[in-house]
Formats: structure tokens, sequence, C-alpha cells
């Protein structure tokens, strides 16, 4: 069957090489050289900005920030069939001013404000919390203790973000996840406090034994729109959260999770094969964080890790996908991923972009692979993640997005423009030779822009999966 799927991949590289030689105007591409002021040439859902904070990286390119909305074609479906960007260490931001006089040297994971995160599409968020200075801090520490050059904001800040959010997007639904250092009614006196009760899911109304969550419609409208997890057992009952491993499958963090080919547990969670839980979150990140890295990693070694972990957790897709930098990639980034997993989990196509409303599962506006994917080609595993750099180099803040991911694309579901990329190396380190890809890239936007972005997806599937 190997023949079989070299067919269409080689029948969609001839439409996009046509498209390519046959010019003309179109929007910009992921990838395009681009200007950053007075206003981002860019299209919505993407950033002008370098893919490395690398000296010598070359000029900035157009790189996508916005998943398609996962609740595009309904949300008639369980919670369960959704996947969410989620941003790891969601407080921990790069550029942060001290809070408690004392210069913070823990390292940052994120370069924007969670509302500006929330703003670009993101629903996951994942947040450290520690008994600090008597109140509730989020910290990147260690040792369960936070300290002064380690604590990054303050929870209740951070949650009142999370409620203006929740406020102004009536139809949004945002999961917490809290590694958890605070004593028992800690957690639960901030939450009442920021005015995030209101939102909460009840633990006692969450399925038990793996059973399908309720329709994310039915969240919507019982207002039951913030769903908080806690890695400390028994805080139903003292703060009002549930724990985390009850309902959730979680893959091992950092480094040790980043083997190419496997999808390792967390030592807390239950087995990815568990069918006693009925969430998935899929960690990827280095144990060191690195905008580098992400910049070489948040594409296709990111996707092979996707159907890695739906090999390993009896072939279901994650819910969460959990990345540093999510702003930063060499391709579609984690925005693409979380479209291939929507795709594939909500009609079985190689993106949502591709579900046709209303029809069948399996039933795809482009021709896709079949919903269970066939085994996977073998592909280079992420590079190895860097020692921690010196400095992390600063990034100015971004402009604010508009007021949802689902204004930032327009109401009608299309598939970002993307441009293909040479290659599919796992990127760079800091100890990488720093090399632009620019010189490869046409300054100009082409034509084949929207041919692109809607067949990346299933060019880079069809790259990663083979048929026996």
């Amino acid at each position: 069957m190997a023949a079989a799927s070299t067919f269409p991949l080689a029948l969609l590289l001839a439409i996009v090489a046509a498209c390519c030689v046959a010019g003309g105007e179109g929007g910009a591409l992921v990838g395009d050289t681009c200007t950053a002021s007075p206003a981002s040439s860019c299209g919505a859902g993407m950033r002008c900005a370098t893919c490395s904070p690398l000296p010598g990286m070359g000029p900035p390119v157009c790189s996508r920030t916005t998943p398609l909305d996962p609740k595009a074609h309904g949300t008639d479906l369980a919670f369960n069939r959704y996947t969410w960007l989620t941003t790891h260490n969601s407080f921990a931001i790069v550029g942060s001013p001290s809070r408690t006089g004392t210069p913070i040297i823990a390292p940052p994971n994120q370069e924007d404000t969670v509302t500006a995160q929330l703003k670009n599409g993101v629903r996951g968020l994942m947040l450290d919390a520690y008994d600090f200075q008597n109140e509730v801090w989020l910290c990147h520490s260690f040792g369960g203790k936070c300290y002064n050059f380690a604590a990054y904001q303050r929870a209740m800040d951070v949650l009142k973000e999370i409620g203006a959010f929740l406020d102004a997007n009536p139809s949004e639904v945002i999961t917490v996840f809290v590694e958890d250092y605070a004593g028992p009614g800690s957690l639960g006196k901030v939450v009442g406090g920021s005015g995030l009760s209101k939102y909460l899911f009840p633990p006692a109304k969450m399925p038990k034994g793996g059973g399908d969550w309720p329709l994310l419609k039915d969240m919507i409208a019982q207002n039951h729109r913030l769903l908080m997890f806690t890695s400390k057992r028994g805080k139903d009952g003292s703060d009002g959260l549930a724990y985390e491993w009850d309902y959730v499958l979680e893959t091992q963090y950092g480094n040790d999770g980043l083997v190419g080919g496997s999808c390792p547990k967390r030592a807390e969670s239950m087995a990815m094969d568990s069918t006693k839980q009925s969430l998935i979150l899929m960690n990827f990140f280095s144990t060191n964080p690195s905008q580098s890295w992400a910049c070489g990693n948040n594409s296709a070694p990111l996707v092979a890790k996707l159907k890695a972990c739906y090999d390993a957790s009896a072939k279901r897709w994650p819910n969460f996908i959990a990345v540093d930098y999510y702003m930063r990639s060499k391709g579609g980034g984690a925005p693409l991923a979380t479209d291939v997993a929507n795709g594939r989990q909500q009609c079985g196509c190689d993106s949502i972009a591709y579900c046709k409303p209303g029809s069948a599962f399996g039933s795809c506006s482009l021709s896709s692979p079949p919903a269970a994917p066939p085994k996977m080609a073998a592909a280079s595993p992420p590079a190895a993640a860097p020692a921690p750099a010196p400095e992390m180099a600063p990034s100015s803040p971004p402009a604010e997005p508009p007021e949802t991911a689902t204004e930032a694309a327009g109401s009608a579901v299309r598939p970002a423009s993307i441009k293909l990329e040479k290659d599919d190396t796992t990127g760079t380190s800091p100890a990488d030779t720093a090399k632009s890809s620019s010189s490869n890239r046409s300054p100009h936007p082409s034509s084949c822009s929207f041919l692109f972005g809607l067949l990346l997806p299933s060019l880079l599937l069809l790259h990663l999966f083979i048929s026996d």
C-alpha cells in the first residue's frame, strides 16, 4: 500500500508547484519576509518576527500564532472530542518585571501576557502555585518552595485576567492545570476572590471512569466554562478543585518526554492507554526553556509526536497540546498541530479546515488519509535540548491581538496561508550554527498562498504517515 500513499503526495505537490509557476497575487505566507512596523504585513492569526532570537537569523518572517477555532464546526460534540492549544508555565513571561524587588532569574517559557495568549486562541493554561509572602504566587521554582528570584506573578492577578476574558467571551471555555504547592484552602480562596467560582465546572459533575464529558454547547449553556485541575489529591473538598489524574492522562514533560516515536507518561499519571480517564494532555517542551529549540521543533517534530501519542493513548488524539513559546516555529507551529488534532478528532480529516459540516465522519473537503492514520514513516526525533542560555533574548511586547481568535481568523473556516519548508530538520539550538533560511524564500507573497495553506497539513501528514 506504500505506492498508494505516494500518489496523493505527488499529486498535491504537482498542484502546488503548478500554482507557484503561475505566480500572481496572494496573501502573505508563513515564512515570507515581512515588516513589523508601522503595521505587520502578515495576515490575521500571524505575526512578523524572526523564528529564533539569536543573532544572524535573518529578517523577520510571518509565522502563525493562532489555531483555527476548534468550535468552528459546532459545539455539539463532547468536550473530550476537541483539542486546545495550551501554554506551559503561561505566567512565566520574557522580560517580566520583578514584583518582589529581587530580579527574576528563573527561566521564562512564554513571550506575551495571559490575556494576549487567550486572545490568540490558547485555551489551556499551566500554572505553578505556591504559598509565598502570605499570598498565592505563580513561581517557576523548585523543591516545592517559591523564592523571590522565581516569583513571577500573584495568582490573583492572573486569575482575574482569566475572569475578564470569560466575562467578555461567553462562548469560550478555558482549562487550567495547577502544579500545586499551596496549602489546603489557599487556592480556593484566591479562586473565590478573583470571581471565577461562577464559571467553575463542579468536580462532582465531572465524568467518572473515563466517560464522555458533557457536550461543549451544554457546558457553555450552564456556564461551566472553567475547568481547574490540581496536582494535589483531596482538594475537591478544601478548594473545590478536581484532582487532575482522576480525569486526565498526561505525558512526560521535559527532555525525557521528547524521545522520538514514544509517548511516555508523567510519573503521576495513569498509563497512557488507560481508559479510566477521558482527557489527554500532551507535553512538548525541553527541560531548559529555549526559544531556538521551540523555533526548530514546534513544527514537523510536534506533529510526529501527535501520532506517537495517538498510538500510545488507545487511539485517542490529545485534547491539550502544551508547548513553550507557542508563537515560534519553522512552519505552522503549535497552531497547525492543534488544527491537525481537531481535524482528526472531529471529522477524521487532516485538519479541521477540511471538515465538512453535516457530513459523515471521514468525509473531507480534500482527499485525506483514513481517520485511523496508517503507520508513520521514520522521522527524525526532536533536536537535543540545549543547556540553559546565559541570557534570554528580550522581546518587545507584541501588538494586542483582536478580541478573540475567532475574530482574528474571521467567521469563515479557512486554513492559514503557509509556505512549505525546504526540509523537515528539527531545528537549532544556541550551539547550532545560525543559518538563515530566508535565502530560500521569495520576499513576495505568491498566488499559491491559498493552496499552500490548504494543503500543508495533508502534505505534512503524508510525509510522516505511510500505509502498510
